[in-house]
């Protein structure tokens, strides 16, 4: 994917990744709660790629991880 934005997208998978981990879900089970592969999320999560997620997915992602959507996309 080719986007001004790559460093934003890279912070945001460092983000999911950490929320993730935090609420104690490998990359396993937090894929099937919020309905995507593996693979999928190891793209979102790892810094060698950039992959857009959709809002729906992003809002599903912080439902599951019980934080405000804001969180995976604010720079701090």
């Amino acid at each position: 994917m080719r986007t001004e934005y790559s460093e934003r997208y890279i912070t945001m998978g460092l983000k999911i990744a950490y929320y993730r981990k935090k609420a104690g879900f490998t990359q396993e089970v937090f894929a099937e709660k919020i309905g995507k592969s593996v693979n999928f999320l190891s793209q979102i999560e790892g810094t060698g790629t950039v992959r857009g997620v959709s809002l729906e997915t992003l809002f599903k992602m912080a439902e599951v991880l019980g934080i405000p959507p804001v969180k995976l996309l604010e720079d701090d």
